[in-house]
């Protein structure tokens, strides 16, 4: 099997955009393995949510290709959309439906049987403490339970790759570490998980991987010990070689 085989995510040669003569990416190539979490870090306006966006098949590229589990959109647009899942910066949920409706919808939409739906259901709600919210209708919670919401749809099923952009606005200490705890359960179970976040001393720990996003191109990835090295500053925290490579710095 090749490398890009055996790759969830395979981005390569991708420049695209709003417009086609004014694209934000720039020629990016970037994977994500099986069972492997990366952390896709940049300045707002970097290309972040531009790159998620046509992973999820909300762009199309100028140029480049995109595959999920070897699978291109083009090819098999239902095969790919099925093996990714996707959380968004901002709560995207129906006012008139409750918490319960939300993740029992997300289930059926993927296929998810009965008993794995109850199980896992359950299990999100009390990791997530929402286990008395579950019958409320969405447009009455708070912005940090409805981003809950989000998480427990996306968790729901158990697609290849979880696609997860910004997580940790509105959550409260306890819902991070949930939400982190299992996140890496799911990798040790061989999800592979895509994690925009400006939270970098919060993600340092947990990531596999880091790709940095600059003005639409990407200036590093690898893993830290690998990108402080060719910087030239073995041991640096993540987030102080994250601020020397934006601005500039070896």
């Amino acid at each position: 099997m090749s490398a890009a085989a055996a790759n969830v995510l395979e981005i390569q040669g991708l420049t695209g955009g709003y417009s086609l003569n004014k694209p934000v990416l720039h020629d990016i190539s970037l994977s994500v393995g099986r069972g492997e979490m990366v952390g896709l870090i940049g300045l707002n306006g970097a290309g972040k949510s531009t790159t998620m966006k046509h992973i999820l098949g909300l762009m199309t590229p100028h140029k480049g290709g995109i595959a999920v589990d070897g699978v291109t959109r083009d090819k098999d647009p239902e095969r790919y959309h099925a093996a990714l899942s996707f959380v968004p910066e901002a709560p995207l949920l129906y006012d008139e439906m409750t918490v319960r409706e939300h993740v029992e919808f997300t289930a059926r939409s993927y296929g998810v049987d009965r008993a794995d739906y109850e199980a896992r259901s359950a299990r999100l709600a009390s990791l997530f403490r929402m286990e008395e919210k579950l019958d409320t209708l969405s447009g009455h919670l708070s912005k940090g339970m409805k981003q809950k919401v989000m998480i427990m749809c996306a968790f729901v099923a158990r697609p290849s790759l979880y696609v997860i952009d910004e997580p940790f606005l509105g959550l409260d200490p306890l819902g991070i570490r949930s939400l982190l705890d299992f996140m890496q359960e799911l990798r040790r179970e061989g999800a592979s998980i895509l994690l925009s976040s400006h939270i970098l001393s919060t993600i340092e720990n947990y990531c596999d991987r880091f790709i940095v996003l600059h003005q639409g191109k990407v200036v590093a990835q690898g893993t830290l010990d690998e990108m402080t090295a060719a910087a030239g500053r073995p041991g640096l925290p993540l987030e102080q070689l994250f601020y020397e490579l934006v601005q500039g710095g070896k």
